[in-house]
């Protein structure tokens, strides 16, 4: 048996070798679709990765409400969360239901998150000394409390957050692509802008994050944190889209998450339209959604599969036809129909499993290069590693096996008889 293999391997390999420029771009075909998957795969495991670690960082005692549409399965609540047009429309959290979660014993400290797009302006000097408005269109406002930083795990660069202490002027908190913006400069506190008619001063400036997506869906480098008590005075139609709680223990998420559940049904009168969440359940909807996006690009990824296998079923046939006398000679000597079919087919699979190889190697590379430019580190895993295998052996089988089945079946007399 081992030898039949060697044989196979050796015919196979000086196949391979007299057509090397169509061996490499059959190759090429499978490389392109392995790598995309690869890559697809890579990222959706760093980025799922990066969320857990994030909530694991925070902690196991954060629990999360959330507005929910009540859909029956996790994919109609992504793809609710995908066609609806502004979500926080829909939300019927308020700031009751915060105080509700807030007098419950087991419960250390609340946080509601309002996320809408502002128009902000400042002040700006010229060169000269002149002054002139500056104004930063539809940036990221995030309205919540005092609590919010010690919950989110936030740190300050400068400054001090803000307080339950009213002043003249509302205090915020700025990221800093966001002071660079609005102040042109990396130094904000202290400085004034105006949004709604009403004046905030920045009072401190987050620390810088490498990690842009989290499970309160804000990139924090480039928002502006303000008082939410201060806020609902001057827009009565603020809608809160999340509220963050930090529990006292982590021994009872699941019956704290029921009493919430509990506690939030009586206040809307047996309205259930909210989940609340603990424990890797808040990457939801940020996990699935890029898991739903994931999917699809896969299966683009997967079309380019099936072209390079393709490719594959019609070098072989090619090979087929050029080896017709060969094929011939080896049933005259005594080779079997089978050994004619493996040997073809064992010729597909070095072809397609180098394809993905050559693949996976592309795929990481890509990966790695987009690491640079991102916060997505290559995600490597050995489940990523056997699909790799398990994908580039299915489409060397499934593609080979009609060419090597024609060859198979070939009549030898009819075989000898062929000139090239």
């Amino acid at each position: 048996m081992s030898l039949l293999l060697k044989t196979h391997y050796r015919l196979a390999y000086d196949s391979i070798s007299q057509n090397r420029t169509r061996s490499f771009l059959t190759c090429l075909g499978i490389s392109i679709g392995v790598a995309a998957i690869i890559l697809i795969l890579s990222l959706m495991g760093s980025i799922n990765r990066l969320i857990s670690n994030q909530v694991k960082n925070v902690g196991t005692d954060l629990l999360v409400v959330r507005p929910s549409t009540a859909k029956t399965s996790e994919l109609d609540n992504i793809v609710e969360e995908l066609t609806a047009t502004n979500q926080y429309m829909r939300s019927n959290l308020t700031l009751k239901d915060v105080d509700t979660i807030q007098k419950l014993d087991e419960v250390a400290a609340v946080a509601p998150i309002a996320r809408f797009a502002a128009n902000l302006t400042t002040e700006r000097q010229n060169d000269d000394g002149t002054s002139y408005s500056h104004t930063v269109e539809s940036a990221s406002v995030v309205a919540t409390s005092t609590n919010f930083l010690q919950i989110q795990g936030l740190t300050l660069h400068s400054g001090t957050f803000f307080s339950e202490s009213h002043t003249d002027l509302i205090p915020a908190v700025i990221g800093k692509g966001l002071s660079l913006s609005l102040f042109g400069s990396s130094t904000p506190v202290s400085k004034v802008f105006s949004y709604l008619g009403q004046r905030f001063i920045v009072v401190g400036m987050l620390a810088e994050t490498e990690d842009p997506i989290n499970f309160s869906s804000v990139d924090f480098e480039n928002s502006v944190l303000i008082p939410i008590d201060r806020l609902v005075e001057t827009d009565n139609t603020l809608q809160i889209q999340q509220i963050n709680i930090r529990a006292k223990t982590t021994g009872n998420l699941e019956e704290l998450s029921n009493k919430i559940s509990n506690e939030l049904t009586r206040n809307k009168s047996g309205d259930t339209n909210f989940s609340v969440l603990y424990g890797e359940q808040i990457t939801h909807p940020a996990g699935g959604l890029f898991q739903v996006v994931s999917s699809m690009l896969a299966l683009v990824a997967g079309v380019s599969l099936i072209v390079g296998g393709i490719g594959v079923m019609n070098i072989m046939l090619v090979s087929v036809a050029e080896r017709t006398r060969e094929i011939g000679i080896r049933k005259a000597v005594g080779a079997t129909s089978s050994h004619i079919l493996c040997q073809f087919l064992f010729e597909s699979l070095i072809l397609s499993s180098l394809g993905g190889l050559f693949g996976l190697i592309l795929g990481y590379i890509i990966a790695f290069l987009v690491s640079i430019v991102t916060p997505f580190a290559p995600y490597i895993d050995i489940n990523i590693l056997g699909i790799t295998l398990l994908t580039s052996v299915s489409i060397g089988l499934i593609f080979g096996i009609y060419p090597a089945a024609k060859a198979a079946h070939k009549n030898p007399i009819e075989s000898l008889r062929y000139y090239r």
